[in-house]
């Protein structure tokens, strides 16, 4: 029998998947969880075989969280479903102990398929994401600019942009508006949003 953990924050998406999953003779879905949050500790009480996480979850806090999961429970294969549209979480997401990737648009025995793959030991990523992640686009924006942008996107205002990377306002000021030129975004927060999607920060 092979225990499965859903992760899953679309409350209609994660309910059609624990009822697809749970018509296989060979699963079980021990929880069916909306966040991370409670991941950790629903995996050390009823430890699964494989978490099915959906890549939204996977921002710095959710990353953080799949390496604790799998430093704590290392029988445990990380599944994480995703779409096309955001690469660079997608590639951050392969950097940790992730053992597959599927795609939103697979079909369920594709998925039920490859469950039993990873949980056997194979690594299994979908084509198709592949694709998506070589074809992402590279960032237009200069080393500098992404460090500014960085800073932004720790909440700083500019003035402490400035003092942190040793610029003055205007310089700070001036960079932030060729990365607005250059990503088409309309403010620093889209700016930022874009950058972490197209996976430019590391």
């Amino acid at each position: 029998m092979i225990r499965i953990l859903l992760v899953e924050p679309v409350n209609l998406l994660r309910g059609a998947l624990a009822t697809t999953l749970s018509l296989e003779e060979d699963f079980e879905v021990v929880a069916a969880l909306g966040c991370l949050d409670e991941a950790l500790d629903m995996a050390r009480a009823v430890p699964p075989d494989v978490a099915v996480v959906s890549v939204d979850l996977l921002a710095d806090d959710g990353l953080r969280t799949i390496d604790r999961l799998t430093a704590e429970l290392p029988g445990c294969a990380t599944l994480v479903l995703a779409g096309p549209e955001a690469p660079g979480r997608l590639s951050r997401a392969l950097e940790v102990q992730v053992r597959g990737v599927v795609g939103t648009q697979a079909a369920p025995c594709e998925l039920v398929r490859s469950i039993r793959q990873v949980a056997g030991g194979e690594r299994v990523i979908d084509a198709s994401l592949a694709v998506a992640m070589v074809a992402a686009q590279r960032s237009p924006l200069s080393p500098r600019e992404l460090d500014v942008l960085n800073a932004v996107a720790s909440g700083l205002p500019s003035e402490e942009v400035a003092e942190k990377l040793h610029l003055t306002a205007g310089t700070v000021r001036n960079y932030i508006s060729a990365i607005l030129r250059k990503t088409g975004a309309r403010n620093r927060l889209e700016a930022v949003r874009l950058a972490e999607e197209a996976g430019w920060f590391h």
